[in-house]
């Protein structure tokens, strides 16, 4: 149930999960207005939200009565039927066709390629950006912090010592901590990208929300722009029609290898580049050099910790990767991965997790 209301755009946590269980456990997940009520308080995070709510959990447990307005009391004076009964009746021949339509709908959209929606689909989809959560990956610090087991921390373990007058005394132990990875981003906004470099540019700002200290975004085309700033304000609107005004290139040309040569040349090779998680987010149709991109590439390669490409014809029927520019890069990609829509999204982010 859970899992339905975060398809329908409710962002929950395990945490708010968690404690959906433990209220539906204490008014009796038996009552029907027990378990609303419990879902309503623990899994819902804003008004906005309520609709949401209202629509999954009617389409989940296809309540006939009226659900109770936001005013009334919660009661359990008329009989209801467990839930597991409920889920038994779901599961007989008369309830086949019925399997939860708002949920479905909604997770029929996350699989939906983003070039091809209508803007009422758009809208929708936009949305659906906010149930993303990315996580960014990790490296061991050279700092150490207290741990219950590691190698042997002398300096506590003495002073622990000092503490009881020079008598033995519990041994402490250290052990290296670990930090996020640098994420840069290379977002190509060319005219063959029109289609996509919204959605695009969105999951970037997903990914810079989580840290924004440790992402740095660019768009590539005809130029090489820095919108880092813009990812960094909180509004997704805001950041957008922010990185709108700052690109001049979009929906221009592709000149991919000679944005590269200016990433690495201005900042790639200063450090940015050093150790990160590199993703790059673009058909790769290349108009200029194809043998400078892979040139770049290769460099790129030789600074980064691990190299992503996110193509949003990747997985796609019929889709094969002959254009000059993606067989120059491929040799110095780790990972080439699909981004066409939420569900692909949600796929490349656990791919930059794990790097």
């Amino acid at each position: 149930f859970a899992a339905a209301i975060r398809s329908a755009g409710v962002a929950v946590t395990t945490d708010r999960t968690r404690e959906f269980l433990r209220a539906s456990a204490i008014g009796g997940a038996d009552d029907r207005a027990a378990v609303y009520w419990a879902g309503r308080a623990t899994l819902c995070g804003s008004l906005d939200d309520l609709e949401r709510y209202d629509a999954a959990f009617v389409s989940w447990f296809d309540a006939e009565p009226a659900l109770p307005s936001g005013s009334d009391q919660p009661t359990s004076s008329t009989p209801q039927a467990p839930l597991d009964q409920v889920d038994d009746q779901r599961q007989g021949d008369d309830a086949g066709p019925e399997v939860r339509a708002a949920a479905s709908s909604l997770e029929v959209l996350r699989r939906r390629d983003v070039a091809a929606l209508d803007p009422a689909e758009s809208a929708a989809v936009h949305h659906l950006f906010a149930t993303l959560r990315p996580a960014h990956p990790t490296r061991r610090s050279a700092r150490r912090k207290p741990a219950r087991r590691g190698e042997v921390d002398l300096r506590r373990t003495l002073r622990e010592e000092l503490r009881h007058g020079g008598e033995p005394a519990r041994v402490r132990h250290r052990r290296r901590s670990a930090r996020a990875r640098r994420v840069v981003l290379l977002v190509d906004v060319s005219g063959s990208m029109a289609p996509y470099a919204d959605s695009l540019l969105r999951l970037a700002h997903r990914l810079t929300a989580a840290d924004p200290s440790a992402t740095e975004v660019f768009t590539v085309g005809t130029r090489l722009t820095r919108i880092t700033r813009a990812m960094r304000l909180r509004d997704g609107e805001a950041a957008l029609v922010a990185a709108g005004q700052a690109v001049p290139d979009w929906s221009g040309g592709t000149r991919l290898g000679e944005s590269f040569k200016a990433f690495l040349d201005r900042w790639g090779q200063r450090g940015m580049a050093r150790g990160a998680v590199v993703v790059v987010l673009s058909d790769g149709w290349e108009r200029g050099d194809a043998d400078l991109l892979g040139q770049q590439m290769r460099r790129l390669r030789l600074l980064a910790h691990r190299v992503i490409w996110v193509n949003p014809h990747q997985g796609k029927t019929g889709y094969e990767p002959v254009q000059a520019g993606i067989v120059a890069a491929l040799p110095y990609v780790d990972d080439l991965v699909a981004g066409h829509s939420i569900a692909t999204f949600e796929r490349a982010l656990a791919v930059v997790a794990r790097a």
